[in-house]
């Protein structure tokens, strides 16, 4: 990922890990906790694409799974987040911007219920069995519901963060540099060969000819002046 990237992503993901942690879990709300840190990898995962969402959700899930006062195997929560960006990173759409909310909205609901089931899944295997004492079905409803609330409000800032960083001057001119590259070789090229780059036969027979212009140009030149030419 390019650096903008690191540094936007890291910086929303501790932001909201610290949010979750020291403001939702102390709301005591029934069933699940406001995945607020779901809510941002989803975010980022649909604006740069399902590999990037990987890594964001590794890295944030294993953020989460350090911070105090995390009570579960470190790499649970890092697995869970990384699948979910992965397929979150999948429905980015091909020009960036979304023409309905339906996508979002469905790409929350999925990722509410597929976290949840992912992450009681694999503490079954690893023999915690939290979530029977809870209550699952009473765990996917409320996530559902937490997640739905918040994600109009963090989904949508977190993509437009996402693209002002992608749209930055000096990503830019980056992101940008091969293709002005690309020009500035090609300018060269067209100096130095007289072809119009792009304009194929007919730009090449206009240099051809601007070519021969300018040598029976000099070589009247030379006459009136009384060169004397070889």
């Amino acid at each position: 990922m390019r650096l903008n990237r690191i540094l936007l992503s890291t910086a929303l993901v501790v932001v909201a890990l610290m949010i979750q942690v020291s403001v939702l879990a102390r709301l005591q709300l029934p069933g699940a906790v406001p995945d607020l840190l779901l809510l941002t990898v989803l975010g980022l995962a649909l604006v740069y694409g399902h590999l990037a969402g990987a890594f964001i959700g590794f890295g944030a899930g294993l953020l989460a799974d350090l911070a105090p006062p995390a009570d579960h195997a470190a790499g649970r929560y890092a697995l869970v987040l990384c699948l979910v960006g992965y397929v979150a990173g999948l429905f980015r759409p091909e020009h960036g911007r979304m023409r309905s909310v339906f996508v979002p909205l469905v790409v929350v609901v999925g990722a509410a219920i597929g976290s949840t089931l992912l992450y009681a899944g694999v503490g079954a295997l690893v023999g915690d069995t939290a979530a029977r004492h809870v209550g699952l079905a009473g765990l996917l409803t409320t996530a559902t519901i937490y997640d739905l609330v918040l994600a109009p409000f963090i989904v949508p800032f977190v993509m437009w963060l996402a693209r002002r960083s992608e749209n930055d001057p000096l990503g830019e001119s980056a992101g940008g540099g091969t293709a002005r590259g690309a020009d500035v070789a090609a300018g060269w090229l067209a100096s130095g060969t007289g072809l119009s780059i792009g304009g194929g036969a007919r730009g090449g027979l206009r240099g051809r000819m601007g070519k021969a212009r300018m040598a029976r140009a000099t070589r009247n030149s030379g006459r009136i002046k009384g060169v004397k030419r070889l």
